[in-house]
């Protein structure tokens, strides 16, 4: 009986750490801001990955999602960071307003 019992708790412990490993597993990303570009121009993540968006540069600029799942927008500073957690699947194209004519764009494909 004892074992029988110590068998079911291992079982249901084992099963609650297979949702609680990926929630702490969770993946992030960062994009660094420059003057006038991101790095990366393009990335692959998972659904759920936070990408965080880091200024380097001197001028200021923003994050903003032209096309995509879901829209989002950073506002327009020099310094600091902005983080987004991508939870919808698809395409994600992305601009800095100020500087798209400067070519000041990136794509991000978030997976399921």
């Amino acid at each position: 009986m004892r074992k029988s019992l110590l068998a079911l708790v291992l079982v249901v412990v084992a099963a609650g750490a297979a949702f609680v490993v990926p929630a702490l597993a969770a993946s992030s990303k960062t994009v660094t801001v420059g003057d006038s570009f991101f790095k990366a121009k393009s990335l692959t993540v998972k659904k759920g990955t936070k990408v965080t968006w880091k200024w380097t540069g001197a001028l200021p600029h923003n994050v903003t999602v032209t096309s995509g799942p879901t829209k989002f927008h950073s506002k327009t500073q020099m310094t600091g960071t902005f983080a987004q957690t991508l939870k919808k699947p698809g395409t994600y194209q992305i601009v800095c307003t100020i500087h798209k004519a400067l070519g000041m764009k990136m794509t991000i494909k978030v997976t399921k």
